[in-house]
């Protein structure tokens, strides 16, 4: 008998019967009460389950290239849940962003946030991928990007005071960030994925 698993289970939203939805707590983030049940894998469908979401909108983020240095720009700021968790409370980061309204794209985001946080104009974009942040509790989607900059633009301290940021820019060449990734000491996801990216294609953006 095989023990290769079968061919996944084409499952999709018809599949879910959402019983109740309210809002249990709205601040600067949103918590989302779900009450539910789905299709089982085995057939038939589960018992009724409750679920609260974090609803924290949808972001882009951006890794600044300058293929003509061979240099990335990070950031570098304050984060509570790296306090939280017992990481280091400034993270170095890559720039990014919440996608406010319904009619801005990602790559709006990152063009905005970039000059916001970095002080940086990007030229060209280029799309790594998108992802759930935290799927099992968060609604989050990510956008991820690298885009070509001028790298000798970049520096001092960045950030809108209305939005409490106090943003450390650091140019840095590729394979000293790329480094840090392997050594631990970035530890935000969408900076180890775009950075993973960079160096399986940092020679194509050079040409």
């Amino acid at each position: 008998m095989s023990q290769h698993s079968e061919k996944p289970q084409s499952f999709g939203m018809e599949d879910v019967d959402i019983l109740v939805k309210e809002t249990v707590y709205q601040g600067f983030f949103k918590m989302v009460k779900y009450r539910f049940r789905h299709k089982l894998f085995a057939g038939g469908w589960s018992g009724e389950i409750s679920r609260e979401m974090f609803e924290r909108g949808h972001a882009a983020a951006l890794l600044p290239y300058d293929p003509i240095t061979d240099e990335v720009v990070l950031i570098e700021q304050f984060r509570v849940g790296a306090m939280a968790a017992g990481c280091a409370p400034w993270q170095l980061e890559i720039v990014a962003g919440m996608i406010d309204h319904q009619d801005e794209s990602a790559k709006d985001v990152v063009k905005r946030e970039a000059v916001e946080e970095a002080g940086l104009i990007v030229a060209e974009l280029e799309q790594v991928t998108r992802y759930l942040s935290s799927s099992g509790g968060c609604s989050e989607m990510l956008d991820i990007f690298v885009g070509t900059v001028d790298s000798t633009q970049a520096g001092g301290i960045h950030g809108l005071a209305e939005e409490s940021e106090d943003i450390r820019v650091h140019v840095v060449s590729r394979e000293q960030a790329y480094e840090w990734v392997e050594s631990g000491k970035i530890e935000n996801a969408a900076s180890i994925i775009a950075l993973q990216w960079l160096q399986l294609n940092y020679s194509r953006l050079q040409k």
